[in-house]
C-alpha cells in the first residue's frame, strides 16, 4: 500500500541504512532525524537488516520501515527494494555507507527524483572493486556528502564520476548533552578500578580498521615505561566486533589482561566519559569520528592517530596530541605525556570542548543537510499528489 503524501510544503526524506544498531554512523542518522525541522521535512528510515539500539523512540519523529527479504541477485536488480521505496513515495532518498549501490539503484528504479549519499569513511587505500562499484553508484546520485575533507578528496580523486556533486558536511554532536561531567564513580565501582587509577578510554567497533591491536601493543609498552612508584593505568574499551577474541588473547599474551576491560557496547556514554582520564583512538582510517567528538565535547583530552578527519577535528591547538598510525611506541609515549602532566591534560580537555562547541555542533550539521535537501529539491521540484 502506498504511503500518503507528506503535508503540503514538506519534503519527504527516506534514509536507507543497513541497521540502526550501535555505531557512529547509526547514531548520527538518529540524531539527524530527531533534530531536523519537522515543519519542512518528513523523515522515513528504511533498514535493510534489522532496527537495533538507535531505533528506540525514533518512531516518535519518523516512520520506520524494514526492507523485504532480498535474493542474492538483488545487488544487480533490487526489484523488491524498489517496490518498497515506491510505496513510501519519497522526494529524496538518502543512502548511507554500506548500501549505496543497491539503494541508489532501487531508488532510481522507483522513480525517486533525488538521491543523496553520505560516505561516513573509507579504507585508505580502498580496494579497486569498492571504487568501481561506488563509482557506478555515483552516476545515479545527485549529491555525495563526505564527512571530512580527507574523505571528500578520496572520493573526488578515485571514486565519484562526472556530474555528481561532492560536499563536505562534518559530523556533529549534541554539545549540551555531552557536556563535562564530574566522575560519578559508578563505572569505577562496576569495574573494580580504584579512584587513583588513571583510565585510558576508547569507544568504537572492535574491527581491524580501528587499530585496537596497535592500542593493546601500545598499552603493554606504556606499562614498561611507567614509573615504578606510580599507580598503573587501566585501559577500558567500550564496543564490540569480530576482533574481540583476538584482542583479548593479545592482551593475555602481553601480560596486561588484568589491566584491560572489554565492556561490549554500552548506553552509558556520559558515565564512561566521566570516568576516563584520557580518550584515545588508534584507527587506521577514519571519517569524522562521532566517538571522538562526543569525548572532546565532554572535556576529555584526546590522544588519537593522525588519520582521516582526526587532524581537522583536533585543530592547531591540539595537534600535539596526534600520533602516526601503526606506531605503538609513539602512542605509548603520547599517553605517558598526557597521563603524567595533569595541568596540560586539563588545559587540553578545555580546548577540546571549545573546539567541538565552535565547529562540530549538531545543529550546524543538521542545517547543512537541510540546505542540501532544499537545494536539491529546488533543482527538481518535490512531487505532489
Amino acid at each position: 500500500m502506498a504511503a500518503p503524501r507528506s503535508a503540503p510544503g514538506r519534503t519527504r526524506v527516506l534514509h536507507v541504512i543497513q541497521n540502526l544498531n550501535y555505531g557512529g554512523m547509526e547514531r548520527l542518522l538518529a540524531d539527524l532525524v530527531r533534530r531536523i525541522d519537522r515543519t519542512r521535512f518528513e523523515s522515513h528510515v528504511l533498514v535493510l537488516q534489522y532496527f537495533g539500539r538507535f531505533a528506540d523512540g525514533l518512531g516518535d519523529v519518523a516512520t520506520l520501515h524494514r526492507a523485504p527479504p532480498m535474493s542474492k541477485g538483488s545487488m544487480i536488480w533490487p526489484r523488491a527494494l524498489a517496490r518498497r521505496i515506491r510505496a513510501i513515495r519519497p522526494d529524496v532518498v538518502h543512502t548511507h555507507s554500506g548500501v549505496w549501490y543497491k539503494a541508489s539503484l532501487a531508488a532510481r528504479l522507483a522513480g525517486v527524483p533525488l538521491v543523496v549519499h553520505t560516505e561516513h569513511g573509507r579504507q585508505s587505500p580502498d580496494p579497486w572493486l569498492a571504487r568501481w562499484v561506488d563509482g557506478l553508484a555515483s552516476r545515479r546520485t545527485d549529491v555525495v556528502v563526505a564527512v571530512s575533507g580527507s574523505v571528500a578528496e578520496q572520493l573526488r580523486a578515485r571514486v565519484v564520476r562526472r556530474g555528481c556533486r561532492v560536499e563536505v558536511v562534518e559530523n556533529g554532536v549534541d554539545t549540551d548533552l555531552h557536556a563535562p561531567l564530574a566522575d560519578t564513580g559508578r563505572i569505577r565501582r562496576e569495574l573494580g578500578i580504584a579512584t587513583d587509577v588513571p583510565i585510558l578510554g576508547s569507544i568504537g567497533r572492535l574491527e581491524r580498521i580501528k587499530g585496537y591491536d596497535v592500542m593493546i601493543e601500545a598499552f603493554a609498552r606504556l606499562h614498561a615505561l611507567w614509573p615504578p612508584s606510580a599507580v598503573r593505568p587501566a585501559l577500558v574499551l567500550a564496543g564490540e566486533g569480530s576482533e574481540r577474541p583476538k584482542l583479548e588473547a593479545l592482551a593475555a599474551t602481553l601480560g596486561i589482561r588484568e589491566h584491560v576491560r572489554f565492556l561490549g557496547w554500552r548506553d552509558d556514554i556520559r558515565d564512561l566519559h566521566s570516568a576516563f582520564t584520557v580518550f584515545t583512538m588508534s584507527s587506521r582510517s577514519e571519517g569524522t569520528s562521532v566517538s571522538l567528538l562526543e569525548a572532546m565535547s565532554a572535556g576529555l583530552c584526546p590522544v588519537v592517530t593522525a588519520v582521516g578527519g582526526n587532524p581537522a577535528v583536533l585543530g592547531d591547538s591540539l595537534e600535539h596530541r596526534l600520533v602516526p598510525p601503526e606506531d605503538p611506541d609513539a602512542l605509548a609515549h603520547a599517553w605517558l605525556d598526557a597521563l603524567l602532566d595533569g595541568a596540560r591534560r586539563a588545559a587540553d580537555g578545555r580546548a577540546a570542548r571549545a573546539r567541538v562547541v565552535e565547529a562540530y555542533g549538531l545543529d550546524r550539521m543538521v542545517s547543512r543537510y537541510e540546505r542540501i535537501y532544499e537545494s536539491a529539491a529546488a533543482r527538481s521540484p518535490v512531487r505532489r499528489g
